[in-house]
């Protein structure tokens, strides 16, 4: 199921702002073993072209189509340390060389695509994160993009990722309600088959109703979470 909004996707392994000082100084400062492989490129263009391209599936896990988008404050600031002008980057990526670049970065810093043990690790992770709690999937998404950018991994396509994302979450669902649906006595199934139907003066059944956690803090509030407390008690709940 998509879950993904338009704008989501769009944003999706793209630079949505400029980065601050910290994120310049932490993932487009050069150190000595990246300058040395930038200015092994042949010429200013290429120095500077591979240097950005290092920086950005550095930051966002994943290499810009076209490397020339990227904001013009981190092609200063790369250039800048290579001694260049930031314009030298022009028709960069038109070249063919741009690819040899990002193969030549995934070679030296273990970049790697999402298949084979990558894909597992990653699933494992989700199925993990799903088992053990109930986040949304736009949460689940943007956990495993991040997991994905620490751990190397090159961000697939969003649909690609959003596909893992839903299957996953169905099937640690179907599971969980596989192992709880043995468990209710007799009398529990009863007591909670009595509250699905819709009663005339509400709008959702009662067991939507006690599903939901309390989140009003005020003095009703807190009445109300001891009725349903009790309720929950009642039908057999410990806690």
């Amino acid at each position: 199921m998509a879950f993904l909004t338009d704008e989501q996707r769009r944003n999706y392994g793209t630079f949505t702002a400029v980065p601050d000082d910290g994120q310049l100084a932490g993932y487009f400062l050069l150190d000595r073993d990246a300058r040395r492989r930038a200015m092994a490129c042949r010429g200013a263009r290429s120095e500077l072209g591979y240097a950005v391209q290092l920086g950005t599936v550095r930051f966002l896990g994943t290499f810009l189509d076209n490397p020339e988008d990227a904001p013009a404050e981190v092609v200063e600031y790369i250039a800048d340390q290579l001694g260049h002008s930031p314009s030298v980057l022009a028709g960069y990526g038109t070249e063919r060389t741009r690819w040899d670049h990002q193969n030549a970065t995934k070679d030296a810093y273990g970049y790697r695509d999402l298949k084979g043990d990558a894909w597992w690790k990653l699933a494992r992770w989700l199925w993990d994160r799903c088992w053990s709690g109930n986040e949304r999937s736009i949460a689940l998404f943007d956990l495993a993009t991040l997991h994905m950018v620490e751990n190397t991994v090159l961000l697939p396509g969003a649909t690609v990722l959003e596909r893992i994302v839903t299957s996953i979450r169905e099937h640690t669902n179907r599971k969980t309600w596989r192992t709880l649906a043995p468990q209710p006595d007799a009398a529990q199934r009863a007591a909670l088959t009595a509250l699905l139907p819709v009663e005339d003066s509400r709008r959702t059944y009662n067991l939507d109703r006690l599903r939901r956690s309390p989140r009003d803090i005020t003095g009703p509030g807190a009445g109300k979470a001891i009725d349903r407390f009790i309720e929950l008690h009642k039908l057999g709940a410990s806690t």
